[in-house]
């Protein structure tokens, strides 16, 4: 008895002793870390200005704009910006950014182009051009075709301990990739990152964003606009009485045909939280002592900001009327809320994809939930609808002879329908300036399909019926009805992963998803803070006697594909910033109905009738324009009068194009309520529907011929 005992006392002790032994290692290991750490820090000994004119002179020894063709995609980053060049829809632009690696940080201040035909990047230099960058903002320049604006943005030092926030104002001319500094004259907006900026006419809208300082985040919810023909910023004096944003960043800020509109965003906020040790959830008592915080916020509310523009005959430094215009909260808005959801726009919608929603559950940890679904808003009904990814249709094997004769007819109409437009190509290719009549403007309408074909890429890339992995703050371009999905952040524990892709997905057919590149992890660096909170978390399962050991792997971290992770130190700072930019390729021309006060909060899924003619279940927007061309030709001249415009000043051809651009607008506005027929008429068997009236045909005729696949 007294020998077992005392061979538990010598085994208690050498256990102590073995402890004592790990902490005195720990110990010294901590200060010979904050010895490094006050050996190299930067805080003090880096000039940023300094830094910053080294950069300047590095750029000044590039004689001339070059553009460059690389071997490889750019580099990973985050708070990056892209966008569809305004001048050429085969190209993507994309430019600045920063990437940490968990020790250090790397700023970036190239423009790259990706050529989309060709699967090519491009590197432009220039002796003009903004210095390294994140976390700015940019947006093409409405009235002025060519023309893309950038303002703003950040730069550290290398490990982060210093910030700079710029307020210079630029234009890039997407045509000859030529950067301009522009310094108007007067009062302009003062430094900041994680702002927004968006088009309207000749204006350049920014609003929001933030501001570091060495002591706290300050948001920021002001609003300005930039004359682009008169150079000059206005900073709007509004109402107090009128409602207006709370100040913030990361939002969504997207054209209008009568402003701008804004929706969601992120920013912290005071609030209270109790001060004491929780001891496990037992006994925690209430009425402790209370200390001021500041909690995330992430907004849902929505808001449109209308802008009328000074008379004709107004001086030219009058500024244009605005006013803020709360709406509704949007109809089946994503939950659960989330932030860091990047929106672009198209076709009269904002389409999202992506977010995080943190569910703090104490000062030190953070419980995060990601996502990778895909939503449109529809910004005159106010309603988000979700996206999903759809096979191909394949067209169904007949039986009997009937349906053989089916599928014959019908491969024998595609292959007339083929041979009618080039023969139409043809003619309007032949015909004589005066001569040209229909054939021209159906040329016009004709015109995106002939440039699909010659836009086949060079290598085959993989398709999933899976969007990206999930992700917060992509960067998001539409181009061509095409939207583009580049880089984004995920974390999982202490890590921080830079995605390093690009994908595509087509948004008129949504069968699957493009993968135009995808690399994988490469470095990254934890910190010997992170070995540190390992060695605690040994020493708590030695003292709980517990017998588990970590996981060598986490299965969730091998599903990350293509992204370069690091240890997040910056407690989500980046999930402020690096949204997508507000791109626009073409504004609503359909009558705003939405922006009063008293719009509903939820508005009927079904397609709204509003007395316009209404695309079919698999019709095609060139089908669906021959259908009811004649219709939206009367549509247009009656608007054209109301605006005392008489269509008989237009050519025939203009008529037409003006026409196919309302039509296109309507089949772009109900595409995802015909979505959901198609599905359903697809999961009865019903393969497409098919008026005998529209086809010249009678009823007599009905057992004569397959349906046209559109």
């Amino acid at each position: 008895m007294a020998k077992e005992k005392k061979s538990k006392t010598d085994s208690k002790k050498a256990k102590l002793a073995e402890k004592k032994q790990k902490q005195e290692k720990k110990a010294e290991k901590k200060a010979k870390v904050k010895a490094k750490q006050n050996e190299g820090s930067d805080v003090e000994d880096v000039d940023l200005d300094a830094v910053l004119e080294e950069y300047r002179k590095q750029q000044e020894q590039f004689n001339k704009i070059t553009e460059t063709v690389v071997d490889s995609p750019p580099r990973a980053r985050a708070a990056s910006t892209l966008l569809a060049s305004p001048s050429n829809s085969n190209q993507l632009l994309l430019f600045g950014g920063e990437y940490f690696n968990g020790a250090l940080a790397t700023f970036f201040n190239d423009l790259m182009v990706y050529y989309i035909d060709r699967d090519e990047w491009r590197c432009v230099t220039s002796p003009n051009a903004p210095l390294p960058r994140s976390g700015h903002a940019w947006c093409r320049g409405g009235n002025l075709g060519s023309s893309v604006y950038l303002f703003g943005g950040e730069f550290s030092s290398p490990k982060q301990g210093t910030f700079y926030h710029y307020n210079d104002f630029w234009r890039l001319d997407s045509s000859t990739k030529e950067w301009e500094r522009l310094e108007p004259k007067g009062k302009t907006p003062p430094a900041r990152s994680g702002h927004r900026m968006t088009y309207f006419k000749q204006y350049i809208i920014l609003f929001g964003g933030f501001q570091d300082t060495a002591n706290q985040t300050r948001y920021l919810g002001d609003l300005w606009i930039y004359d682009t023909r008169n150079h000059l910023w206005f900073s709007p004096t509004l109402p107090p009485a009128q409602l207006k944003p709370d100040a913030r960043s990361s939002f969504t800020l997207l054209p209008h045909e009568q402003g701008a509109v804004l929706y969601g965003g992120y920013s912290r906020v005071k609030g209270t939280t109790a001060v004491g040790k929780q001891q496990g959830g037992k006994g925690g008592g209430s009425g402790g002592a209370q200390r001021n915080v500041l909690k995330p916020m992430v907004h849902q509310d929505c808001f449109f900001l209308r802008i009328t523009s000074p008379a004709a005959d107004a001086p030219p430094n009058t500024p244009p009327v605005v006013r803020w215009e709360r709406r509704k909260k949007p109809a089946n808005a994503p939950t659960p809320t989330r932030a860091g959801a990047t929106m672009a726009y198209h076709k009269g919608r904002g389409i999202m994809f992506g977010g995080v929603h943190d569910v703090e559950e104490s000062e030190e940890g953070m419980e995060s939930e990601f996502f990778n679904e895909l939503f449109a808003w529809n910004i005159e009904r106010n309603r988000f609808f979700p996206l999903a990814l759809r096979k191909p249709r394949a067209q169904k094997k007949n039986a009997g002879a009937g349906g053989e004769q089916r599928e014959r007819v019908g491969r024998r109409g595609r292959a007339a329908a083929n041979e009618e437009e080039l023969l139409k190509q043809l003619a309007a290719l032949n015909a004589g300036a005066g001569g040209g009549g229909d054939y021209d403007d159906e040329m016009e309408i004709d015109k995106p399909a002939a440039e699909e074909e010659e836009k086949k890429p060079v290598k085959e890339m993989p398709v999933s019926m899976e969007p990206p992995h999930m992700r917060f703050n992509a960067q998001l371009a539409v181009q061509d009805d095409v939207l583009y999905i580049y880089g984004g952040t995920y974390e999982k524990g202490d890590r921080e992963f830079t995605f390093d892709d690009l994908y595509a997905i087509d948004l008129g057919k949504m069968d699957g998803c493009k993968e135009i590149f995808s690399r994988p992890v490469e470095d990254w660096i934890a910190s010997d803070d992170e070995d540190d909170e390992d060695d605690d978390e040994e020493d708590d399962y030695e003292d709980e006697d517990e017998e588990m050991e970590d996981e060598e792997a986490d299965p969730e971290m091998e599903d990350v594909k293509g992204g370069k992770y690091t240890p997040s130190k910056r407690k989500k700072k980046v999930d402020e910033m690096s949204e997508a930019p507000s791109t626009s390729y073409t504004v609503s021309t359909a009558p705003s109905s939405v922006f009063d006060d008293d719009a509903t909060e939820a508005s009927v899924a079904s397609p709204v009738d509003d007395g316009l003619p209404h695309p079919r279940p698999f019709e095609s927007r060139r089908d669906f324009f021959q259908r009811t061309s004649n219709e939206w030709q009367e549509i247009l001249m009656t608007n054209l009068r109301w605006k005392n415009i008489q269509p008989e000043s237009l050519t025939v051809k203009e008529i037409k194009t003006k026409a196919f651009e309302l039509s296109e607008e309507k089949w772009w506005d109900c595409r995802e309520e015909i979505t959901a027929l198609e599905d359903e008429q697809e999961a009865a068997g019903i393969g497409e529907v098919v008026s005998l009236a529209d086809r010249g045909e009678g009823t007599s005729g009905a057992g004569h011929g397959g349906p046209r696949r559109r």
